[in-house]
């Protein structure tokens, strides 16, 4: 089998020696770093199979970091890796985009599992559409959130699972859980300062 190469981000170095020594063993080599801007520069700007990132570091979300890795390489798989995943939500981080979820701790054979089926399943999965194309029910969920304080509330802290009945993208539904205004920007115009307001302090 071909030597794979993977990033691994993690604020806990601990996390990085041990993603590295298992890896390592399954063909992989493993770069790492403990900051996720890092990370972004770094998968970006080089050539890796497979992308491991923390859900909670101190600099960036995991979210944020699958997010911008996956407007610009949309076929690099995205590893979560938290010690926080509960079904639900793991269940929102793979409607985001992410290929899986890998709940800390956890054990060398689940890591070497879990590398070796998304590499596999990468290698046939199709493209994802990262820009915005529907922007019309972008337009709907930005006016019900500003006249819908509840629903507004719901799409903070259920965030994917507040979105089911919309036709949405995993890239829209990672913009609007992660509050990124400038891509939304890009496409629609300058948001009403309604729409802007809701995705203050995300």
């Amino acid at each position: 089998m071909t030597q794979k190469k993977v990033l691994a981000i993690d604020d806990e170095q601990i996390v990085l020696d041990s993603v590295r020594r298992i890896l390592s063993e399954e063909n992989c080599t493993v770069d790492t770093t403990l900051n996720g801007r890092e990370g972004i520069q770094w998968a970006t700007q080089r050539n890796y199979d497979l992308v491991l990132t923390d859900v909670r570091m101190p600099d960036l979300s995991g979210k944020i970091v699958l997010r911008e890795i996956k407007r610009l390489k949309p076929t690099l798989p995205v590893i979560i890796v938290s010690g926080y995943a509960t079904v639900s939500s793991a269940i929102q981080c793979m409607r985001l985009g992410a290929a899986h979820v890998l709940e800390k701790p956890f054990t060398p054979e689940e890591l070497a599992q879990v590398v070796q089926s998304v590499l596999k399943r990468s290698a046939q999965a199709p493209v994802e559409e990262q820009g915005l194309i529907h922007d019309e029910e972008i337009l709907k969920i930005l006016n019900r959130a500003a006249r819908e304080p509840a629903f507004a509330r719901d799409l903070h802290t259920r965030e994917a699972d507040a979105l089911e009945e919309y036709n949405l993208t995993a890239a829209e539904k990672l913009a609007l859980v992660t509050g990124d205004v400038e891509w939304f920007e890009q496409y629609m115009g300058t948001l009403a300062p309604n729409h802007k307001k809701l995705f203050e302090n995300r």
